[in-house]
């Protein structure tokens, strides 16, 4: 199994270096149960903390992943531990991937009868599941095909009492697995899917069945929502996710007065009940596609308020950008340009004329109005898809000199960009940016391997941005570059004062000073092993002995067995009531 585009480097790119060592760390102890491949989708079982195992799922397509998922509660800086393990199977040991049929392809091998029996079993099996396959039936069989936007679908098909009785069972669900001892939230997931349904109707434009399925969702968080409150569960996400859809639906729908009325009254209600916001649904009820500053920058008439009466509120941005969605949907393609523009949503002005052909005016606007590197990330990338290449690397590189918060990303692009146009000057400056940025070692050489005969007079600054480096988690890094150039004393100074949660990193960098700098592994290593068993921690009696084994190693390779045996035999005495600790103490490599 091959991912396009993936190497340790996209993993290093996108999780911290914590994440990362506990990845490798679940990696090497094979945590990952099993990892099988349906098509291109790959899902693993990770052992964690949790009785049952983890799963962690990734997408990908021909240019690369397309998504990364763990049902573990990791909500911090990029991939948790699991998802890294699960990927560092995938380069190191391709071969134990199970490539398994993808659900279209078992399918295919059904008749009618076969597949009737097939749900019938797992319903069986799982009676949970009749409550899915009787929305998903409701919502094939019922549903009208999508009429043209112009006269948007009126008939409501969607039955809502199934879609009230799964949001209770999910709420009911999360509140037994909290009170079995479960950390996760599983229940986020699940509504959040079911919102997504409500989406699909409206990108099929279909705005009424929306609003019959977001009336069930929305009706049945707020009635039974005491069943998790005291569980400390947070609706924020949740009603986030409810009120861009709810405005969507709501600007796809042509409701007419009454329902208008009739949709008012409820979210007002909902809100005051559930103690929330949901200003961006009423506010595109009030305005509809007929409020007159919309209608005139709809026709290009623009003024300082842009598409507002008065100053735009908190949410005008999310307003906007579910506008503009729709109009895309609906090709309304200069209109789209009209609102992008007077909205101040320059990465979808400018995408938008990029993708329409208009290279030459993207350009010219980006000259004037693109403001963060984000828009200028955006609009290379589309300049590419449309094989303005030379283009692209001329905007992305202006990308450099703007704020924002991709800097790192727009580099390690660029810089591939410009390799393949054969510009290696400009492919160097950029990765030189992602060094200075957020240094790592994989940089590190392709700086080298870009250089060429002018590495000598880049190496030195490199060496002194990674020593003066303040950034977090960059030590994995600099122990990297510091013992891929033999510079011992620096990769010393480094770990020397790290936490025994490196433990990984200090013993590499321990490995290599064994043999010069012997006294300073035996300190270190004694003194950390020292700190855990002085404190009688039990658990930890195992990482004790990796570090005296270590020590061993520097007493015995610089000539003092002697000096050893003297060191162990005190610390016996010392803790000869510590029966565990003692048996390890018997163990081969501890002479």
């Amino acid at each position: 199994m091959s991912i396009p585009n993936f190497s340790e480097f996209t993993i290093r790119r996108n999780t911290n270096s914590k994440s990362f060592q506990r990845g490798e760390s679940y990696y090497e102890a094979h945590a990952v149960i099993t990892v099988v491949q349906r098509g291109n989708v790959l899902q693993a079982k990770v052992e964690g903390r949790e009785a049952f195992p983890y799963r962690v799922n990734l997408s990908f397509d021909s240019t690369g992943l397309t998504s990364v998922h763990c049902t573990c509660s990791y909500n911090f800086d990029g991939w948790c531990k699991h998802i890294v393990a699960t990927m560092l199977v995938c380069l190191r040991q391709p071969e134990i991937i199970e490539e398994r049929p993808t659900l279209e392809q078992l399918l295919d091998r059904l008749d009618h009868i076969q597949s009737q029996k097939l749900v019938q079993d797992l319903v069986a099996a799982y009676p949970k599941l009749i409550e899915a396959v009787d929305r998903h039936v409701s919502l094939l069989t019922n549903s009208v095909p999508a009429k043209p936007l112009a006269q948007p679908v009126r008939l409501i098909t969607v039955d809502p009492k199934p879609l009230k009785q799964q949001v209770r069972q999910i709420l009911r669900d999360a509140m037994r697995y909290w009170e079995d001892g479960g950390e996760d939230d599983l229940m986020s997931e699940e509504l959040l899917s079911l919102v997504q349904t409500a989406v699909d109707f409206s990108e099929r434009g279909d705005g009424y069945n929306a609003i019959a399925i977001l009336e069930a969702i929305t009706s049945a968080c707020v009635e039974y929502w005491d069943d998790v409150a005291e569980y400390l569960a947070d609706h924020d996400e949740i009603t986030w996710e409810l009120n861009d859809a709810w405005c969507e639906a709501i600007l796809t729908a042509d409701l007419t007065p009454e329902e208008k009325v009739d949709v008012q009254v409820n979210l007002e209600a909902w809100q005051d009940e559930w103690n929330t916001d949901l200003g961006l649904a009423l506010e595109a009820l009030r305005q509809g596609w007929d409020y007159p500053p919309l209608v005139e920058v709809l026709q290009g008439k623009t003024s300082n308020l842009g598409e507002w009466e008065d100053a735009a509120p908190d949410y005008a941005d999310s307003l906007a950008l579910i506008r503009l969605k729709i109009l895309e949907r609906q090709e309304r393609y200069q209109e789209y340009l009209y609102l992008a523009a007077a909205a101040g949503q320059i990465q979808q002005y400018l995408t938008m004329l990029g993708r329409l052909g208009r290279v030459d005016e993207a350009i010219e606007a980006a000259q004037t109005q693109m403001t963060t590197v984000e828009e200028a990330f955006a609009l290379a990338k589309i300049l590419t898809e449309q094989g303005s290449l030379p283009q692209a690397l001329d905007i992305a590189q202006t990308g450099f000199n703007l704020p924002g918060n991709c800097q790192y990303q727009l580099g390690v692009w660029t810089s591939d960009l410009a390799e393949e146009l054969g510009n290696l000057e400009s492919a160097l400056l950029a990765r030189k940016t992602t060094f200075n940025i957020k240094p790592s070692f994989f940089d590190y050489q392709t700086i080298e391997e870009l250089a060429g005969e002018n590495w000598a007079n880049i190496q030195p600054e490199l060496l002194e941005t990674i020593r003066t480096s303040k950034v977090w988690g960059t030590e994995s890094a600099k122990v990297d570059i510091y013992l891929y150039e033999g510079l011992i004393d620096e990769a010393i100074a480094v770990v020397s004062e790290l936490s025994s949660y490196h433990t990984e990193l200090i013993h590499r960098v321990m490995n290599a000073a064994i043999a010069d700098h012997p006294d300073w592994v035996i300190n270190n290593a004694c003194r950390r092993a020292e700190s855990i068993m002085n404190a009688g921690k039990a658990e930890h009696y195992s990482d004790a002995i990796k570090w005296l084994k270590k020590a061993r190693t520097a007493y015995i390779d610089s000539g003092k067995q002697a000096d050893w045996s003297s060191y162990r035999t005190k610390l016996i005495q010392i803790h000869a009531r510590k029966h565990k600790l003692m048996g390890m103490f018997k163990e081969r490599g501890m002479e």
